[in-house]
This record gives C-alpha cells, structure tokens and sequence, in this order.
C-alpha cells in the first residue's frame, strides 16, 4: 500500500526511519521504506543501519543526482501506490502520522497531500539562527493560511502523493543544482489543474544549518531561480522575487538595485549572521542578488 521514499544526503536518517517503520507495524499494512543517499560521504556507517530493519532499505547513487531526479529514482523503485516523500531532517510530530495519512486516504479521493512542516519552538545556538527564524515565519504556515494557496504553500519535505500520479508528471529533470525544485514540481501539477489537498499532519524539521551555509544555499537558489524563469518554468505568478524584479526592470531599474546592492551587501550579511537577523533584509538580499544575476544577462549562463 505505502512506500515511504527518503532521499538522504550527509544526514543520519536511520532514527527517522525506525520511528516510521514502528507507526507502519502498528498500522498494519504492507509497506516498504526506500532511503536513497545521494552519493553523499557522511554518515554511511549509521544508515546502513536501516537494513536490518525489516521492510527498510538504505542504498547510495555512485552519482549526484540532485534533489529532484533522486526522488524520480526513488519513485521509479517503489512498489506500492502511495508514495511518501519525506525528507532525512524531518521527524513526525506525532506516533500517529501514518495513521492519519491513511485515514485521509481513505476517506477521500486526493492524489496528493501535504501534512505540513513545523520547527522546535526553542532558540538555538546564533548560528543557526537565520534557518529558524525563516522556518517558523515563511515555512510553518497555518492550514487555513496553505489553503489559499495550495500549490505555492506546499513543500515536498513532507508530502504524499500517487504513484501514477507522480510518474505522470516527475521532477524536472534538467534542474540539478538546488533550489526551487519543488516549486517548478507544484507548478507543473497546478497548469495541470491538479491541487495539492493540505491537512494538519506536520513534521518538524529538525536540521538548522548554519546561517552561512544557508545564505550560500539561498544564492544558488536564486541562480536556480534565473534558470527557472529564464525556461519559462516558474514565472511571477509563482514567484514574487520575479514579480518584483520585472516591475523594477520596465522602470529600467534593475541595473541600479544591482549596484546598490553590491554596496550594502556586506553590511546585510552582517546583520543576517548577527544574533538578530531581520527577514526584512533577507529579502532585500534576496531580491538584489537576483537583479545582480539578471543584470549579468547572457554572461551568467555561459
């Protein structure tokens, strides 16, 4: 009935794994639970773990697939008609996750669901600061607020979907480096008139990476971002930096915020890797990296 997909890079998934291969035997159902490393060269010796337990599989791509031709693998080994696809840094919040998942299932006639996403309420340590605040404001998004827009608000970290469904219409395939990959998936659905159903079944994502690496993460995004665009794959419907971006550019305005931006990028980083780093500024990084890209025109991609 379910196959649980796990893509894994450099994370010890296996706690991850015993938790939801306990709730799939208390539930008793048929099940499998594929975890799929990314050719990653971390933890290894604690998710080879995962095979002994029974139903659960662990193997390693001899290749960097990237994030979303890796869950097309998975989805293409699974062998049951459900597939759930949960990240390696999430973690349920509840021992009846699975149970609620099937409970829909059976209720009602969705293709695909998002239980969505939570983040601990504790502090952590200043270097982590900037992925926790981002989670719980722009992340951990209320049900009535993932309705209105459930496409957009949808993320894969968390997400159960039919397996015809997702053969049907599979990650692109031609996106490898990281970044919007779930979006361009979630649009695609949308043009395709089929909407995410969302219902209160979260995990908490567990992994805060450093405020650095999550700004670097955020400018290879963003270089994914011009791609997407640029092959008409996301637009600014989908995407406000975008939106933004082209109100800037029939100003013929995009050149200059890219200058500006080159002057106070420091000092915005500054404050994003401080103890207090301001969403505000974040996305005025955000949208002044991306303009810096724009204004680069054909030289980027070359």
């Amino acid at each position: 009935m379910l196959s649980i997909l796990i893509p894994t890079y450099n994370y010890n998934s296996f706690p991850l794994v015993f938790e939801l291969q306990k709730q799939c035997v208390d539930c008793d159902i048929k099940f499998e639970i594929l975890c799929q490393d990314d050719c990653s060269n971390d933890f290894l010796t604690e998710n080879n773990q995962i095979n002994s337990l029974k139903y659960c599989y662990f193997s390693s791509n001899t290749t960097n697939l990237g994030r979303g031709q890796n869950r097309n693998y998975l989805a293409s080994k699974a062998k049951f008609s459900w597939l759930l696809f949960l990240d390696c840094d999430m973690f349920p919040r509840g021992s009846n996750f699975i149970e609620n998942y099937l409970l829909n299932v059976q209720k009602n006639n969705d293709t695909i669901i998002f239980g969505g996403i939570l983040y601990e309420s504790k502090k952590p340590q200043k270097e982590q600061l900037l992925r926790w605040i981002y989670g719980h404001n722009k992340e951990s998004v209320s049900l009535e607020n993932r309705r209105k827009k459930p496409n957009i608000r949808a993320l894969t970290s968390n997400l159960l979907v039919k397996k015809e469904l997702l053969l049907q219409h599979p990650f692109d395939s031609t996106i490898t480096k990281y970044g919007y990959e779930d979006l361009s998936f979630l649009m695609k659905l949308e043009v395709n008139n089929i909407l995410v159903t969302h219902i209160e079944n979260p995990a908490f994502h567990l992994n805060l990476e450093s405020s650095l690496l999550f700004l670097n993460k955020t400018r290879t995004a963003l270089e994914n971002l011009v791609f997407l665009e640029k092959s008409n794959k996301i637009s600014a419907t989908e995407s406000k930096i975008i939106a933004v971006q082209q109100k800037l550019e029939n100003l013929k305005l995009t050149s200059i915020t890219a200058y500006i931006f080159s002057k106070i990028k420091s000092k915005i980083e500054s404050n994003l890797l401080s103890e207090k780093p301001s969403l505000f500024w974040f996305d005025i990084y955000k949208l002044g990296y991306y303009c810096h890209l724009k204004s680069l025109g054909q030289n980027f991609f070359k």
